[in-house]
């Protein structure tokens, strides 16, 4: 298997940060979701590495990419990628998001269909108004603000007690990228998100909804999108909660696999 790399990439006036697995193979980008980091995608990376490029960015404000001042709406998340696409030069990608990732790639699948060969959606933040309000009011800013003053290795044991299921190097990985996590990352939440019923409306590339059985996605929306628009599929994992790519790794992974391997894109 090919090291993987790493590099930063300049994009809208910021510098955007990626590990890449590389290789003449079709790309899949893996977008993150809030307070984590590309490198959190490390165990299904390596599940699809063999025959797809993976390519996992660092949201800004996030990891190692770069902190601007403001902009974090989903519109300049979105310009983000779009913009990292293009400066790779990469065919049509496949785009996976995992909740604040998920809703980004929607947003990306609407203003730049041309560059997608497909989207996967894990459990997106696809929140009715109601839902977006009371998490803006939250204190969930605060709580994090408390969080950046704990040494990594306090932050890591708490991860220990909440999740001890999980393995050592997923917790590690999570644990370092909250504390890389700026505060003002935390402007994507103030409303209004993008309407994700016309985002999925207008969908014109092949997709995936993948959501769990105490998520954010609730199965009555999943059928509603889905009835919406015929490109999309739905997949639900079972005993997995909003963090399903962690809670149940392996039948994630094997669900995107067969979205992936659907195109007949694998490399042989």
């Amino acid at each position: 298997m090919m090291p993987w790399t790493t590099a930063t990439c300049p994009v809208n006036g910021i510098r955007l940060h990626y590990t890449r697995t590389g290789g003449p193979k079709p790309p899949v980008l893996l977008l993150h979701g809030l307070m984590t980091s590309g490198r959190c995608w490390t165990e299904l990376a390596r599940a699809l590495a063999a025959d797809y490029d993976v390519i996992m960015p660092d949201a800004r404000g996030h990891g190692e990419s770069g902190v601007p001042a403001a902009g974090y709406r989903y519109d300049d998340h979105a310009a983000d990628i779009a913009g990292l696409i293009r400066a790779l030069e990469l065919p049509p990608v496949f785009l996976l998001g995992h909740s604040m990732g998920g809703m980004t790639a929607a947003v990306v699948a609407s203003q730049a269909p041309a560059l997608l060969r497909g989207l996967v959606l894990a459990d997106p933040t696809f929140l009715s108004p109601a839902m977006q309000q009371q998490v803006y009011e939250s204190d969930v800013v605060e709580q994090h603000r408390r969080v950046l003053e704990l040494p990594l290795e306090e932050v890591l044991a708490d991860a220990r007690r909440r999740h001890p299921h999980r393995p050592a190097e997923t917790l590690a990985l999570m644990a370092r990228a909250r504390l890389q996590t700026s505060p003002r990352a935390f402007e994507v939440l103030t409303p209004p998100n993008p309407d994700y019923r016309q985002l999925i409306g207008q969908l014109s590339v092949p997709g995936l909804l993948v959501v769990g059985e105490q998520g954010v996605v609730s199965g009555a929306v999943a059928q509603e999108l889905q009835e919406l628009n015929p490109r999309l599929r739905v997949e639900r994992i079972r005993e997995a909660g909003h963090a399903l790519h962690l809670d149940q790794p392996a039948p994630f992974a094997t669900v995107v696999r067969a979205f992936l391997d659907s195109f007949g894109a694998g490399a042989t």
